[in-house]
């Protein structure tokens, strides 16, 4: 019999970002954008350098809305702007922690065609179709 065809459910992106710095032209920030079926509502970020790997988790949601407009209110907030540069499309992204703060900046279109990936992968509004609430719940009380 022959083997079914392997269904991709994550899609791992690399980005280019920049740490935002006053004065500068910013400092570049190795990093990949997450999106699997198993976690339909979330975007794993995942910041390399120094000794270990540093990961963001937020909604998928909040970067889409992030696009055209400011948004978030908690440890991570999303909103568009332009470079100043050559007026290409930006979204920056603002990480809030006790440890500090940053603002990243990526590329506007690098970011929709993640979302775009993202989206084929699990539609928006179809995010519940694909959460296993008997492992979920199992895992909450044990």
């Amino acid at each position: 019999m022959p083997a079914l065809p392997h269904r991709k459910t994550e899609v791992d992106v690399d980005v280019s970002l920049r740490l935002r710095t006053t004065g500068g032209p910013g400092l570049p920030v190795p990093a990949s954008l997450r999106y699997g079926a198993d976690d339909p509502y979330a975007i794993h970020a995942v910041f390399r350098g120094g000794d270990a790997d540093v990961e963001w988790v937020f909604a998928r949601d909040l970067l889409r809305e992030g696009l055209t407009g400011p948004t978030g209110d908690g440890d991570v907030q999303v909103r568009p702007c332009t470079d100043a540069a050559d007026g290409r499309p930006r979204i920056v992204l603002r990480l809030s922690s006790p440890d500090g703060n940053a603002e990243l900046e990526a590329d506007g279109a690098d970011v929709r065609r993640f979302l775009r990936r993202a989206d084929a992968l699990v539609p928006p509004g179809r995010e519940s179709r694909h959460l296993d609430l008997d492992d979920l719940i199992a895992r909450l009380v044990s």
